[in-house]
């Protein structure tokens, strides 16, 4: 990769997260931290309003935006496998939005990158030994843990076979085995517990929030709840 490329990529980087620390783009590009320092400072020469906080990293200042990216023919190709990976998944409403997300996407290829994703996409089939578990909820519980919204959930219990109304906090999604769990702490039983999504019968976004634990860690959880 050629330095101009480099430093278009790094700036996309920059935009695709509120900062950006050092040690990413270094590891990103196999280059030294002196590189990165020194391809920081070219785009900010070259007038990018690129900001820097001491022990965090880079940040792109507010109200600036690149001009609509181009995809390489490898990036467009990545979407295919994606898309087939996606319908495996389970749930409903995620396959909405990346349904929704690809079509913005696809209209901005050329007509030529259109006609070879088309192919591909005739070409490219992942099979799935194991029945789907469907849900429809990882997009509506998504929403309510980036704006700490408290949520209540009709939830028919897979040990009991009892159907509940829970208050849960929601704090974060993994799948696993074919399915969707969210972590939350569960206002019923005081203590953090995992809800399978297709186990989910309702859910309702009430007009509450609650005090995100910024302290949470899905590692530490994994650590010390699951093994």
């Amino acid at each position: 990769m050629n330095r101009l490329t480099r430093i278009t990529s790094i700036l996309i980087q920059l935009q695709s997260k509120k900062i950006v620390i050092a040690r990413e783009i270094a590891d990103r590009f196999d280059i030294s931290l002196r590189t990165v320092y020194r391809d920081i400072k070219t785009l900010q020469d070259a007038g990018v309003p690129i900001g820097s906080e001491n022990g965090l990293g880079y940040f792109i200042v507010d109200g600036y935006r690149l001009p609509p990216v181009s995809l390489t023919e490898e990036e467009a190709n990545t979407l295919i496998i994606s898309e087939e990976l996606i319908k495996q998944q389970g749930d409903k409403s995620f396959n909405s939005n990346y349904s929704a997300l690809l079509i913005k996407i696809k209209s901005t290829l050329k007509n030529f990158q259109k006609e070879k994703l088309e192919l591909l996409e005739n070409r490219t089939f992942s099979f799935v030994k194991d029945k789907i578990i469907e849900s429809n909820w990882l997009s509506e519980i998504q929403k309510a843990i980036s704006n700490s919204s408290l949520l209540e959930i009709e939830y028919h219990s897979i040990y009991n076979e009892k159907i509940t109304v829970r208050r849960i906090e929601p704090m974060a999604v993994y799948f696993t085995n074919s399915v969707w769990l969210v972590i939350s702490f569960c206002q019923l039983r005081n203590e953090l517990r995992e809800f399978r999504l297709d186990r989910i019968i309702r859910v309702k976004l009430t007009q509450e929030t609650f005090k995100s634990n910024t302290e949470f860690s899905l590692q530490k959880y994994f650590r010390n709840f699951q093994f």
